[in-house]
């Protein structure tokens, strides 16, 4: 059994992992019938060429790619636990590059190098949910990149037609080829520089409160079932224990 665990565990082992799910994402994407709605305000950044902060909930993360142009650097946030290389490694195979941190633990050094991309005209992908929840509740670490950066934060979520739920406690949305997905790209944020911590968690608030609305939107577009957020109980004891 611990040859198995120390196989499993094995950088080979994870690679093939990692290869291994990219080709099954690639198979839903290429399979799959994508529709995108986006408003003026966001497309207006995009003709610009604009930096921004790209925001979806965790268990949307089968959205990293599509709806992107292939010419855009995109970096994602993603922390540095086995579970995230996994990850880092599966969307590798599709250009998209990896910042190792978080913004809410110790992460001063992702904050840094977020900065650092975006000012050189890139965009940076944060789930603010993640690495572990609670689910579908924004952290302040997205408001105080964009406070820092300057840079807008754009919401974004996507729905799949033929999809798993999976039991994990983001409730992963893991997408099932030969669907439909619609994309939904939400209204920017902007964050002022002098932005207090009132006006801070104003903005948190209204990130969460978008976010949602538009995941729940995609969802019934498309017939599905909402996925509710973590109850509210579990953000109160997530900062409990964080204080």
């Amino acid at each position: 059994m611990k040859a198995v665990k120390r196989f499993v565990k094995s950088d080979g082992f994870q690679r093939a992992l990692a290869w291994t799910a990219a080709q099954y994402m690639k198979l839903a994407y290429l399979t799959t019938r994508w529709t995108t709605v986006s408003p003026p305000a966001f497309e207006a950044i995009r003709r610009r060429g604009e930096p921004f902060i790209l925001c979806f909930w965790h268990n949307r993360l089968m959205i990293v790619r599509p709806g992107l142009p292939r010419q855009v650097r995109v970096h994602m946030l993603i922390s540095g636990h086995r579970d995230g290389l996994l990850i880092s490694r599966a969307i590798a195979h599709f250009g998209v590059e990896t910042i190792a941190g978080s913004t809410s633990r110790g992460g001063l050094g992702a904050l840094r190098e977020m900065q650092r991309l975006l000012r050189a005209g890139g965009i940076v992908g944060i789930t603010p949910d993640g690495p572990r929840g609670p689910r579908m509740r924004a952290k302040p670490g997205a408001i105080k990149a964009a406070q820092l950066s300057g840079a807008p934060l754009v919401p974004l979520t996507c729905a799949f037609s033929r999809r798993r739920v999976l039991g994990t406690w983001d409730r992963f949305c893991f997408a099932k080829p030969f669907g439909r997905a619609l994309i939904i790209w939400g209204e920017p944020i902007y964050v002022p520089r002098d932005a207090d911590a009132a006006e801070q968690e104003r903005l948190r608030q209204k990130l969460e409160d978008e976010l949602n609305a538009i995941t729940q939107e995609a969802d019934r577009r498309l017939g599905l079932p909402a996925i509710a957020p973590a109850p509210v109980e579990s953000v109160e004891r997530e900062q409990h224990a964080g204080a």
